[in-house]
């Protein structure tokens, strides 16, 4: 579950599903600072950031950027295709003259070599070629600079992915979207209770989500059930995709014990 993901592609994406997503729930908060430094765990924020040039990958609603430029970023670029997405992002970046907002496909960024760090934070198990937008994020990246992605992760998901997701695919995918947020409540409500009650599996994400306000829990969980695609990955899968993508000095970290960040070093020559 999570809540970081901007509009994908429209070819296999949602992105005027999540444009409905950010257009309700674009604020920024602490929590989001605790995520986004677990998501790019491979980066140290009091260094890796600072004086670096970006690329924002489905930069949603922009919070990803605000934290990347908080962090002592130069700059970057996030893109993005829903009008709403784009409308929120310009908004919450508005104090970064150094930050551009730009419709722009993934699988059509159009910049080569421009940035020092290229990221897509849950948006890429949401393609139906995720390798085809990963080379374009390479492509984007000066050689020799990171390209990192945050991504589900099919272990400790069994139970998600084979009994839960299959009602997503059948039912919530296809059912009108402001339904689809009016009936994220319910879930929402019982993961609330949940995580109150302390009945809970072990894990470290849900010890996480313990601390998060009602209307961040159940915006985690609306994003779970409108997509139209989602993919869960296992290490190796992550791995190859990176591989595949011609990324070098490819390192992977479990996050929360239910998903992959993952960063390489695009290929100086």
């Amino acid at each position: 579950m999570n809540e970081a993901k901007g509009s994908a592609d429209v070819s296999g994406g949602s992105p005027e599903r999540f444009g409905y997503s950010w257009n309700q729930f674009n604020e920024l908060s602490q929590e989001q600072e605790e995520q986004f430094r677990r998501w790019t765990i491979h980066l140290d924020p009091e260094v890796d950031w600072k004086g670096k040039t970006f690329l924002d990958a489905g930069c949603g609603a922009g919070r990803n950027s605000h934290w990347a430029m908080k962090f002592g970023a130069a700059g970057g670029v996030g893109i993005d295709l829903d009008e709403r997405s784009l409308g929120a992002a310009q908004r919450n970046l508005a104090g970064y003259g150094s930050v551009q907002i730009l419709e722009k496909s993934i699988y059509d960024i159009g910049f080569q070599g421009a940035f020092d760090i290229a990221f897509s934070l849950g948006v890429i198990h949401h393609l139906d070629d995720p390798l085809q937008a990963l080379r374009q994020m390479c492509q984007a990246t000066r050689p020799g600079g990171k390209v990192l992605i945050w991504v589900y992760g099919y272990e400790n998901m069994e139970f998600y992915v084979n009994v839960l997701d299959p009602v997503r695919r059948a039912l919530f995918s296809r059912l009108p979207i402001g339904l689809v947020s009016a009936l994220s409540h319910l879930p929402a409500s019982a993961l609330w209770a949940m995580l109150r009650s302390g009945l809970h599996p072990s894990i470290e994400y849900f010890r996480l989500l313990r601390g998060f306000p009602y209307a961040h829990l159940r915006h985690i969980v609306f994003d779970q059930m409108l997509p139209r695609t989602a993919n869960y990955w296992r290490r190796e899968e992550v791995e190859a995709l990176m591989t595949q993508a011609g990324l070098e000095d490819i390192r992977l970290e479990w996050v929360n014990q239910m998903s992959w960040s993952a960063i390489g070093t695009v290929p100086r020559g």
